[in-house]
């Protein structure tokens, strides 16, 4: 298991502005089912959680697009946070002639190496936030209660990269039958996803702390990576062990 790699997708920070674009997609407010009776102790207890409307990314951010926001921002901010682990083995960004680029054939691929504050300012420097856990599972599953974002069918190669050997990642949009109802791409495997969150037991409560947004405590991540097994890529899957600030 890779202890390492992050990836992450945006949503709208203005609740007021909640038309589907060419690049976002509508999550309808209401109900769902978070977690799982079924799967580890952090997935329990299947409870249901109320999120507002918003509006989220259809790809994750890719190599490319991070490679800007650091060309602009540099690799910490101004509280001397990193960004991005440049140094890491794993990384596809590196600077060649006093810039940052996505390394060759990795530009379209989910950028990896972020640490949770590189994802939420980046998220800012968009006008844009992470989405919490509620709403990345909601995006994921929909309300029907799925197991993964295409349905209950068993995983496979054609749905999502999982399984794959080491640093192995895929283009953001290599998987469009694995689309979660909603149709947001690249929920299951490739790379994991940082959400806003901090790692705390179920039930979820928006309210209780786990979202402030201080940099610190631990953060979940969802998604499952490429190298995660099936279960590991399912949509209420919690992901505290790689979570790194």
């Amino acid at each position: 298991m890779i202890f390492s790699c992050f990836a992450f997708a945006c949503i709208e920070a203005n609740a007021n502005e909640m038309l589907s674009t060419q690049k976002m997609k509508l999550i309808p407010g209401g109900n769902f089912l978070m977690g799982s009776n079924d799967g580890p102790d952090d997935e329990k207890p299947k409870h249901a959680v109320f999120v507002k409307s918003f509006l989220m990314d259809i790809l994750s951010v890719s190599n490319a697009d991070f490679a800007k926001f650091l060309n602009i921002q540099g690799l910490q901010n101004s509280r001397g946070e990193s960004f991005y682990d440049d140094q890491d083995s794993d990384a596809r960004i590196h600077r060649h002639h006093s810039a940052w680029q996505a390394d060759l054939a990795y530009e379209l691929h989910p950028v990896n190496e972020v640490s949770w504050v590189g994802a939420r300012d980046y998220c800012t420097w968009l006008n844009k936030r992470l989405p919490t856990e509620a709403e990345w599972e909601k995006a994921a599953r929909g309300t029907d209660g799925r197991k993964y974002p295409w349905g209950n069918a068993t995983p496979t190669a054609k749905l999502a990269l999982f399984g794959a050997p080491y640093n192995s990642s895929a283009p953001v949009d290599a998987f469009p039958g694995g689309a979660s109802p909603y149709g947001i791409l690249d929920m299951a495997g490739n790379q994991w996803e940082w959400v806003s969150s901090i790692y705390q037991p179920y039930p979820y409560k928006v309210d209780d702390g786990r979202e402030n947004l201080n940099a610190g405590p631990i953060r979940s991540t969802r998604g499952g990576g490429h190298d995660s097994n099936s279960e590991e890529i399912s949509a209420s899957h919690r992901g505290k062990f790689l979570s790194r600030h």
